[in-house]
């Protein structure tokens, strides 16, 4: 089969589209031909070394397409079915992602555990279907399972564009929670609005907190935190007293300014998130399912033009998630 892979870590010019030996499904595994791979920023992360992984390693976390053959044991699923796969791999508290931790989605072929295995609905495309998994699950854990957020309340959400910060801000639709979203793009913020965001706020240009003090009186219920130290002071002057800081990652650097009198004098609740779970998971796939919150496609780029699919990610230049489309 195709496979993208690296050898080492470095630039998208270390990403190697070559030929490998066909994986086979061992005793509770399904064989799936790939019709659509989608883009992480984990992608980026893995291909520069951050963290270094064993090499080769095909990269990709999310995948769609259709079972080419099923391992020994497997019940519930049939050969030819359309079936998206979870990338989350449970090992009791920890959960690790395909193409990080084992070989990923990037190829034509995967051999994957039955358990991580869905069906596809008829309604939703091989490329739709690829974009969601692991941004929709992260985002979904933070919101719903960890920050348990409600229908009215106020969320920031910084960065629209990004794959995690659209598929929180389509939750957050989803349920009725209100939207703050921000970007250095007014063409990215114009969008948002047209999407249904409540409010957009360019973050370079703007007074994000003002904006948010202007728009909700007291601050929002809960911020997204992704970034890390470029927005950490702004996200802990947000949110309101008794309010929630969700975090999932730190893409401007891990370690900015505590801020400790914040948490007190707000009685801040600050609370990490990683992935998602299995019902993470279903959560996130019923609302695609349902149509209640979109899936937003950035581009597509045949297998062969991935190194060009990374440069896009890597520039930030997205609105939505970036799709690899692998025929059959």
């Amino acid at each position: 089969m195709l496979a993208a892979r690296i050898h080492e870590d470095g630039g998208p010019e270390v990403i190697r589209v070559e030929e490998v030996p066909d994986p086979v499904a061992a005793p509770g595994e399904v064989l799936v031909r790939i019709r659509a791979a989608s883009l992480n920023h984990l992608d980026v992360w893995v291909r520069k070394g951050l963290p270094s992984v064993p090499k080769p390693r095909i990269l990709g976390a999310d995948g769609a397409g259709v079972i080419e053959a099923l391992g020994e044991g497997v019940d519930g699923l049939y050969v030819g079915q359309r079936v998206v796969l979870n990338p989350g791999l449970e090992h009791g508290d920890t959960i690790t992602v395909i193409g990080e931790h084992r070989d990923g989605t990037h190829a034509e072929l995967i051999a994957i555990a039955d358990a991580q295995v869905f069906p596809l609905d008829d309604g939703l495309s091989f490329e739709v279907a690829a974009a969601f998994p692991l941004v929709y699950e992260t985002a979904y854990r933070m919101l719903v399972t960890r920050a348990a957020v409600q229908e009215d309340e106020w969320v920031l959400i910084w960065g629209i564009g990004g794959g995690v910060a659209t598929a929180a801000f389509e939750i957050c639709r989803a349920l009725g929670v209100r939207t703050i979203v921000t970007s250095s793009d007014d063409d990215k913020l114009a969008r948002a609005v047209e999407w249904g965001a409540d409010v957009g706020v360019n973050h370079e240009k703007a007074d994000v907190v003002a904006a948010v003090r202007e728009t909700t009186g007291k601050g929002v219920d809960v911020v997204l935190e992704t970034v890390g130290e470029a927005t950490w002071a702004r996200s802990l002057a947000a949110v309101r007293p008794f309010g929630r800081v969700v975090v999932c990652g730190a893409t401007s650097g891990p370690n900015p300014p505590a801020q400790l009198h914040r948490f007190w004098w707000k009685q801040l609740t600050v609370m990490g998130s990683t992935m998602g779970t299995r019902d993470d998971f279903l959560g996130a796939y019923e609302l695609v399912r349902s149509g209640r919150a979109g899936v937003h496609v950035d581009r597509v780029y045949p297998l062969a033009e991935i190194a060009a699919a990374h440069e896009r990610l890597e520039a930030g230049e997205q609105l939505g998630k970036i799709v690899l489309s692998i025929p059959a």
